[in-house]
């Protein structure tokens, strides 16, 4: 079964089944759903717009035009981007004085599959409460369609790549007249998704030399669309071939962002929030920082050091906007090179990283591996449990919880364990029955070492 559904959206592999698979039918029960919801929101407006946009992926265009035309249905006003990027839709959300908007994305997976990913008026993501009325909503599928002279309408709007680009280059912090004279050159893998439209296009507005690759916008992923270590092999090489100041990996849908430094090494997904809140932070005199708790202490380091207070989050982009908004947060985001930067909006955004980063670059004039040499080591570890349905995970989660107590341990998803030189998060799926180990230390053996000796805590527990 490849269909999960959740309250940030459905997401699942095209073709197959009913309820097992996104099918046509689920992408119409679940797009009703959502619109469903958001008439009862407006109820009394007279009209009810949703912003809708999509990546490159091959089963985008028809995803999309089901959505659409569902939403359109149900009398709902569509504006369409076409083909786009995450935070373009959610810039576009207010900037339309819509009611909500779709992304059709789904994000670093591989391209068999695809996703609704739902927006409030705001164009931030749904909470966990209003996404549960959304399921429930699928699952009775007690929707009201429009009668045909009551049918929404449906609009194109080709002008957002300008607009979004326009949103980044007004922020105050942007260093447009910096990023100009430095002359920098960099390498683009984009995945050949929208980030291929959009990443070259900004950096032509700053006078940076683009040498493109995979940013052919066909949803023909070239590798593994996750950008990590292991996928960006091509990159690194082209980087030291062409002689670049660094490399720029954007994901399908164009909100996580990833660097690789000129000596072709990576700078690491944690640290672009580390190096972006660093510049951010040096510039406003201080200020506080958010991440989730599976991301770098390199981020805490930094802020810190500027006399900032750095807090953590559940994990999931909804809980790290909730905590920035909670603690007055100037940037934020999570270790998976997602920045978000409330000056612009509260969503993982690219773009705004990209012109984060050039400035910094560009205001230090030091390499992009001399930035990164310049922050604290950190060394993670990823790993996983596999259980048996019939175990009680959160009971090993509390038990784990209770033999650390004298530890800083919190609780708010999962169990994190903070030492003094080190960490681990234990957090269960809400898919399959495993638990998912993270740690990090200063060495990469101390942070696999750290995952060794607590895998082996609790398959004891287990036994």
């Amino acid at each position: 079964m490849t269909l999960i559904k959740s309250i940030s959206g459905i997401r699942g592999t095209i073709g197959g089944k009913t309820a097992d698979n996104l099918t046509p039918i689920d992408a119409v029960k679940f797009a009703s759903a959502y619109g469903a919801f958001i008439i009862e929101r407006n109820k009394g407006k007279e009209k009810i717009t949703v912003v809708i946009g999509r990546d490159a992926r091959i089963s985008g265009k028809m995803i999309s035009s089901l959505v659409a035309n569902t939403l359109v249905g149900l009398g709902i006003h569509v504006i369409d981007l076409g083909l786009s990027t995450t935070p373009t839709v959610e810039i576009a959300v207010p900037l339309e004085n819509a009611d909500g908007g779709i992304i059709i994305t789904a994000s670093h997976n591989p391209k068999q599959w695809n996703a609704l990913k739902l927006l409030n008026e705001k164009g931030e993501f749904l909470n966990g409460s209003e996404g549960e009325i959304i399921l429930e909503l699928a699952e009775s599928e007690d929707f009201s369609f429009a009668d045909v002279d009551d049918l929404g309408k449906y609009s194109k709007d080709n002008s957002y790549v300008q607009k979004h680009i326009q949103e980044v280059l007004n922020l105050d912090l942007v260093d447009v007249t910096a990023i100009k004279k430095a002359n920098f050159k960099v390498v683009v893998d984009a995945v050949n998704s929208t980030g291929g439209i959009f990443i070259p296009a900004l950096l032509k507005e700053l006078n940076v030399e683009c040498v493109e690759l995979y940013c052919t916008p066909n949803g023909q992923f070239p590798h593994n669309p996750e950008p990590l270590k292991e996928h960006l092999t091509d990159i690194s090489k082209l980087v030291v071939k062409e002689k670049a100041d660094f490399g720029i990996v954007v994901d399908p849908d164009v909100d996580r962002l990833a660097l690789v430094s000129e000596d072709g090494s990576m700078f690491g997904e944690e640290y672009t929030l580390v190096a972006c809140a660093d510049y951010v932070l040096g510039k406003l005199g201080g200020g506080n920082t958010v991440s989730n708790l599976s991301s770098s202490r390199a981020l805490r380091d930094v802020t810190q050091k500027h006399g900032g207070v750095y807090t953590a989050s559940a994990v999931g982009e909804v809980n790290v906007v909730i905590k920035m908004k909670e603690t007055n947060t100037v940037i934020g985001g999570e270790g998976n090179g997602g920045i978000i930067y409330p000056e612009s909006h509260y969503g993982r955004d690219s773009l705004v990283g990209v012109a984060l980063f050039l400035s910094h670059l560009a205001n230090n004039k030091m390499s992009c591996k001399e930035l990164r040499d310049s922050y604290p080591s950190y060394f993670m570890s990823k790993n996983k449990i596999q259980l048996t349905p019939e175990i009680d995970v959160d009971q090993i989660l509390e038990t784990m919880a209770s033999n650390y107590k004298n530890e800083d341990v919190k609780t708010i998803d999962g169990v994190k364990i903070d030492f003094p030189e080190e960490w681990i998060h234990l957090r269960k799926s809400n898919t399959e029955p495993i638990i998912r180990i993270y740690t990090e230390a200063k060495t990469q053996q101390s942070a696999d070492n750290l995952a060794s000796r607590f895998i082996n805590e609790i398959k004891e527990l287990i036994n």
